[in-house]
């Protein structure tokens, strides 16, 4: 199983020539033709992660395509509950064995530009575009993946692979890359050569290499939004650089865009289905750090959304007003945390990677610093009141996946792994006293330094990062180790930090593409990022890492026993843990504690893809819910969801 990551380009929007002229003006509330402003449903809020790009055929990047997923729709829809429905495809079909999937496109849909012009008719050969726009390298997209993974799309890879060899060959003139290494000659595939076609102009095929009985799921991700061909190759590499180039044809479009100050998304009045949108005009303003909103801004309708920090609790709860509109967030298990291991360091030298290199290999000391982790007290960073609702041994979230009336976390061996305690300090010590006398020996420097970075836009992660270096050294002694806490970059913290290797061991996250534990174990193969063990020298790593590919290239090709591969993904997922390559910790809580007029029990829903990102569905209530309202309303959505899933 081959899989590229690449690392994205940071978008200088600042200073960009548009494609097209667009002014960006709101629509003034008063203006007769958009009705009066008492008519108008006016979202007012606060954000505090800048997109890198609107790009949405290129980023793998959730603040950007959280965005993108309001301006563009996808082939199917969301309920509440995580069921799917029509979206742009009103309807679709598949072969006996789901391995060729014909969609029937919704007719009249529109793109539009920033200002509501219409440009085209949304057709079947828009997907088509952008299959072909994924799957060339030259593009540098990072969601190409999906097209090997979540279905395994003919001819993408193998389209893939050959563009990447033209272009490090320069057209196969070049015997070998920059690095001196050989190029050997990639088959010759045509673009059009990749399994998705347009028979006609309302008709959607694509043609995979196996059975894909999950293939719907893997549709409302950003790799297969669509994309007007005439406008993507009029922009060229300016697609998604700015407002003015890209289409929409989603709920949203956006009127007005000045990075790290304010975007504003104005309802799409042209939209197949606005009758299902109930918000008129979000006005999103950048704050660096977003718990600074007060309550008083809050309780006079200011602001609409309003993040309450653990610091600001106790001034929010001494105001009964406003302690009645603070609660917290529902899990997001379509988000998994988990602490990497860097196998590749590429930090500074005062850091000392040479050392951490020596160090991280052994899986005694791996193991020392994972059972001297206390996971519920760093859950509680987030979640105090209650912890356990966001634990998780595994990376892949219980509940995400079964087989046969099982969950996929009670196969052998994870079921193994759910019945481990994974805080144990006198264990911690054990390993810490077997990983010291062989790695003196090898000459490795003592107090080992570990470098923590964390992303400041992110609320509480740096308190995160302050208790983890709390438990670590007193469990393990400042003399075995040392923790060393670094602030990110506000912007850019993924390019900057994660892809580029400057940690040591890092709080990480992967967000579900689709439904199959594929999904949560593929991104730890060749590529990856969030480890880099593919790429260590060490004998006992590279024989861990075969065995893991091995297994995930199994599971992979087995498509008639749905059993059997989750069985294989469950093994390569337990080695994982088991030889403490991650430490699995926590599914997401959202921003933790909110005062919110929105409620999330509103619009749509899904445990992976895009669905929950977007507004669509979503009423502006007059006031937030409190603490129990919304539990009671968590746990009634709860047992909704289980009943109305088909």
């Amino acid at each position: 199983m081959k899989r590229h990551m690449t690392c994205l380009f940071t978008a200088c929007l600042l200073s960009l020539t548009a494609v097209s002229s667009c002014s960006g003006k709101l629509p003034e509330l008063d203006d007769d033709s958009n009705g009066s402003s008492s008519d108008k449903s006016v979202y007012n809020m606060y954000y505090y992660g800048e997109i890198e790009t609107l790009n949405y055929l290129q980023t793998d990047t959730e603040v950007d395509y959280a965005l993108c997923a309001n301006l563009v729709d996808c082939l199917v829809d969301y309920d509440q509950y995580g069921n799917i429905l029509p979206g742009l495809a009103e309807s679709w079909s598949s072969n006996e064995d789901m391995s060729e999937w014909t969609f029937n496109i919704r007719k009249g849909v529109k793109w539009l530009d920033c200002e509501g012009n219409e440009v085209a008719e949304v057709k079947a050969d828009d997907w088509v575009a952008a299959a072909q726009y994924v799957n060339n390298y030259a593009n540098e997209p990072g969601n190409q993946y999906i097209y090997n993974t979540g279905g395994v799309v003919h001819n993408a890879q193998n389209y893939y692979d050959y563009t990447e060899y033209m272009m490090l060959s320069d057209g196969g003139k070049l015997k070998t890359d920059e690095n001196g290494e050989k190029l050997e000659p990639v088959p010759e595939v045509k673009a059009e050569d990749i399994g998705v076609t347009a028979p006609d102009e309302y008709t959607l095929v694509y043609t995979l290499d196996y059975p894909c009985p999950f293939f719907l799921s893997c549709l409302s991700y950003s790799a297969y939004m669509p994309v007007n061909r005439e406008f993507l190759e009029e922009a060229g590499d300016m697609f998604g650089r700015s407002k003015e180039n890209i289409l929409y044809n989603g709920a949203f479009r956006l009127t007005e865009y000045i990075p790290l100050e304010k975007r504003t998304l104005v309802k799409n009045e042209d939209y197949w289905d606005k009758d299902n949108v109930f918000i008129d005009v979000i006005n999103a303003k950048y704050m660096l750090d977003a718990s600074e909103v007060t309550e008083q801004e809050f309780l006079d309708g200011e602001i609409d959304q309003a993040l309450v920090s653990l610091d600001d609790m106790d001034k929010w709860m001494s105001d009964p007003e406003a302690a009645s509109q603070v609660h917290s967030m529902r899990p997001d298990t379509s988000y998994s945390y988990f602490y990497g291991f860097n196998f590749t360091p590429e930090f500074g030298a005062k850091y000392e990677p040479y050392n951490w290199a020596k160090a991280v290999v052994n899986e005694d000391f791996r193991k020392s610093i994972l059972y001297a982790l206390d996971r519920r007290e760093l859950a509680a960073v987030y979640e105090p009141y209650n912890p356990d609702i966001l634990l998780e041994k595994t990376v892949t979230p219980v509940t995400f996946a079964s087989v046969n009336g099982k969950d996929y976390t009670e196969l052998a061996p994870l079921k193994d792994i759910m019945q481990q305690e994974q805080f144990d300090t006198g264990l911690a010590k054990e390993y810490r006293d077997k990983a010291y006398k062989v790695l003196k020996e090898k000459g490795v420097t003592f107090p080992v330094k570990v470098l923590v970075p964390y992303n400041p836009a992110v609320l509480n992660w740096d308190k995160e990062c302050e208790l983890a270096e709390k438990q670590l050294e007193e469990t393990l002694g400042t003399d075995y180790i040392d923790v060393i806490i670094e602030r990110g970059p506000d912007t850019g913290f993924l390019s900057g930090v994660r892809r580029s290797g400057k940690y040591s061991f890092l709080l990480c996250n992967y967000g579900a593409d689709f439904e199959d534990p594929a999904t949560y174990t593929v991104p730890f193969t060749d590529g990856n990022t969030y480890s880099f063990w593919d790429r260590s020298d060490d004998p006992e790593i590279k024989k861990l890492f075969s065995e893991y590919n091995g297994l995930i290239s199994q599971a992979i090709s087995t498509y008639n026993d749905t059993e059997k591969r989750y069985e294989l993904f469950a093994k390569a997922e337990a080695l994982l843990i088991d030889h403490a390559i991650i430490c699995p910790c926590r599914v997401s809580n959202g921003d933790g504690y909110v005062a919110d007029r929105l409620s999330q029990f509103d619009g749509q829903y899904s445990p992976y893809g895009l669905a929950t990102s977007r507004y669509k569905g979503k009423i502006i209530h007059e006031n937030s819910m409190s603490m129990n309202e919304f539990n009671a309303a968590y746990e009634k959505w709860e047992k909704e969801r289980l009943a109305h899933k088909s």
